[in-house]
C-alpha cells in the first residue's frame, strides 16, 4: 500500500556555505551530506537537498511564489521559541487561524519560506 515517507524538497540557492549554515544554526537542521555543489539536510523526516546555483533567480524575486513547503507538526510553540532564541527570520508569528491551524511563517536568507502549522480546533461556527 502507498505511503509517504518523509519529503525532500530541492532548493536552488547562490551561497550554498551561507544557506546551509542557517539551515543548521537557525532552523536546527542536522547535516546528512554533502557532494559536488549540494548538501543534503534534515529536520526529523522534513529533508532539504540544497543545489549550488549561482545564476538561478533568487527565491526572494518570486515573491508570493517562494514559499516552498508546509510542515504539519506537534508542539509548534515549543519550535516557534526555539527558532525565536535562534534568531531565524521568522516573517508570520505564530497565530490561530479560522482554518483549524496555528502557524508561523520563516524565511532563509535568499528568501524561501516555510510555514509551519499544528492542528487546533477551528475558531469558525459550522
Amino acid at each position: 500500500m502507498f505511503a509517504v515517507k518523509a519529503t525532500q524538497h530541492v532548493l536552488a540557492v547562490k551561497d550554498l556555505e551561507k544557506t546551509e549554515s542557517y539551515f543548521l544554526d537557525k532552523l536546527g537542521f542536522s547535516a546528512r551530506f554533502r557532494v559536488d555543489g549540494w548538501s543534503f539536510l534534515s529536520l526529523g523526516g522534513f529533508h532539504v537537498m540544497l543545489g549550488h546555483c549561482p545564476d538561478e533567480l533568487p527565491a526572494s524575486d518570486t515573491h508570493e511564489h517562494s514559499y516552498f513547503a508546509y510542515v504539519n507538526c506537534e508542539d509548534i510553540d515549543e519550535i516557534y521559541r526555539d527558532y525565536q532564541q535562534r534568531g531565524a527570520e521568522i516573517f508570520q508569528v505564530i497565530s490561530d487561524k479560522p482554518w483549524g491551524l496555528r502557524e508561523f511563517g520563516v524565511a532563509t536568507p535568499e528568501g524561501h519560506r516555510i510555514m509551519f502549522g499544528e492542528e487546533i480546533e477551528p475558531s469558525g461556527n459550522s
